[in-house]
């Protein structure tokens, strides 16, 4: 399989295959900066304050985006 390096947003309707080598850069928002999850189903971000003030990983569900810990980001407040 060919390998190909790509620099700015890449959008896959199909889905990728293979294995990540390497580290992963996920786009960093915080939860007053994060898009709507709307219509973003299976997206993810890295919410810089999403578990109450502490930093996570976070999945479009379709209507929110939901934490490692399994609720919709929070700042805490």
């Amino acid at each position: 399989m060919a390998r190909t390096t790509f620099s700015g947003p890449v959008v896959s309707p199909g889905g990728f295959e293979g294995d990540v080598t390497g580290s992963v850069t996920l786009p960093t928002f915080t939860v007053a900066t994060a898009p709507s999850a709307e219509d973003l189903t299976g997206t993810i971000v890295f919410v810089s304050d999403g578990l109450a003030g502490s930093p996570t990983i976070a999945v479009s569900d379709g209507t929110d985006w939901i934490a490692t810990d399994g609720n919709a980001i929070s700042d805490g407040s």
